[in-house]
C-alpha cells in the first residue's frame, strides 16, 4: 500500500463568495426540525409552571391536633432493680486450668536445618549474618562434589524436631523461607 502524505496536502479550498441571501459562515443555521423541538420544550416548561402555580394554594391548611401523651399514674412505677452479683468476678482471679501434657519421648535422632547453599563463601557469610541477627547461631560447612565446591549454611544440631521448627518459623519472619530440616548425619 502506498504511503500518503496528508500534511503537505493542505486544507480544502474555501468558497470565496457566498450568495447574498445565505447567512454568514460564522452563524449557525437552525433547521425547521430543531425549531419544532425547541417549541415543544418551551410549551412543556410553560405548562409545568402553570401546573405548579395552580396547586400552590390547594394544599390543606388543616393540621392534625397535637397528640396528647397520657401520663401513667404514679402508682405503676417500675420496681427497683435488684442488686446483681456476678460470680465470675470473684472466682476468675483464683481459677487455674490444669492441662495434662504427655512428655515427649527423648529421641535418639538429632536434627539439622540447612537454609542455603552458595558457590561463594561471601554469600554464605551474608546469610550467616542475617541468621545471627535473629539470635540463632549458624555454621558454614564447605562441601565438594561432582558439581564443584559449595558452602552450606546450616543450623543445629537440634535435639527435637519441634526446636528445629521453632527456629524455622523465626527465620520466616525475616523472609528466609528456604530452610529444610534433616536428620543430623554429618
Amino acid at each position: 500500500m502506498a504511503q500518503r502524505d496528508y500534511v503537505s496536502r493542505g486544507r480544502a479550498p474555501q468558497k470565496k463568495k457566498q450568495a447574498k441571501n445565505k447567512k454568514k459562515p460564522g452563524s449557525p443555521q437552525i433547521t425547521p426540525y430543531a425549531r419544532i423541538k425547541l417549541a415543544i420544550v418551551v410549551i412543556l416548561l410553560v405548562g409545568f409552571a402553570v401546573f405548579l402555580w395552580s396547586i400552590k394554594d390547594a394544599a390543606e391548611t388543616e393540621v392534625d391536633a397535637p397528640v396528647t401523651k397520657s401520663v401513667a399514674p404514679s402508682e405503676d412505677e417500675l420496681p427497683e432493680l435488684p442488686e446483681e452479683e456476678w460470680e465470675y468476678i470473684k472466682t476468675l482471679p483464683g481459677y487455674e486450668v490444669e492441662v495434662d501434657v504427655a512428655e515427649q519421648e527423648a529421641s535418639d535422632k538429632r536434627y539439622l536445618m540447612q537454609c542455603a547453599s552458595f558457590r561463594t563463601r561471601s554469600q554464605a557469610e551474608e546469610m550467616k549474618a542475617k541468621i545471627a541477627f535473629q539470635g540463632l547461631e549458624a555454621q558454614i560447612r564447605p562441601s565438594s562434589g561432582a558439581n564443584g565446591d559449595w558452602f552450606r549454611v546450616i543450623l543445629g544440631p537440634f535435639d527435637s524436631k519441634r526446636d528445629a521448627e521453632r527456629a524455622k518459623h523465626t527465620l520466616r519472619k525475616v523472609n528466609i523461607s528456604t530452610c529444610q530440616i534433616w536428620y543430623w548425619n554429618l
